[in-house]
């Protein structure tokens, strides 16, 4: 499977619009703290509004619509997944659960044998 190298160029306009949206979600973060003597209604409204304004921006700019192709392509993506049914699940489920449960005694009978091994027999601790 060949895959084909694709070089993307960012513009100026675009380094412009990426740096617009970045100063505004600062802008909207330093707004709400400052503006904490006005209110929660002010702090809130310049915060959303900042923030709805910063996505704005990064979206018209290259790398946001790169971001909004990348998103439909997973979302088509996703859409392929063949999802299991639910007794696949509850069986899968049950398996891992058993898995567990004989994993946990298997460590616990090693643990005690050893343990009897080395303190009883080897080193006699315990009598």
């Amino acid at each position: 499977m060949a895959t084909s190298q694709v070089e993307t160029v960012v513009t100026g306009a675009d380094k412009v619009k990426f740096s617009l949206a970045i100063a505004l979600l600062v802008g909207a973060i330093v707004g709400f703290y400052y503006l904490g003597a006005r209110g929660p209604l002010v702090q809130w409204s310049v915060l959303l509004v900042g923030l709805l304004a910063a996505v704005a921006v990064f979206l018209v700019s290259d790398q946001g619509r790169q971001l909004i192709g990348f998103s439909r392509d997973s979302w088509r993506e996703v859409k392929k997944v063949v999802w299991p049914t639910r007794k696949e699940t509850l069986q899968m489920t049950g398996y891992v659960c058993a898995f567990a449960v004989v994993m946990a005694l298997f460590l616990w009978l090693s643990d005690k044998t050893l343990e009897w091994l080395f303190y009883d027999l080897i080193l006699g601790w315990r009598k």
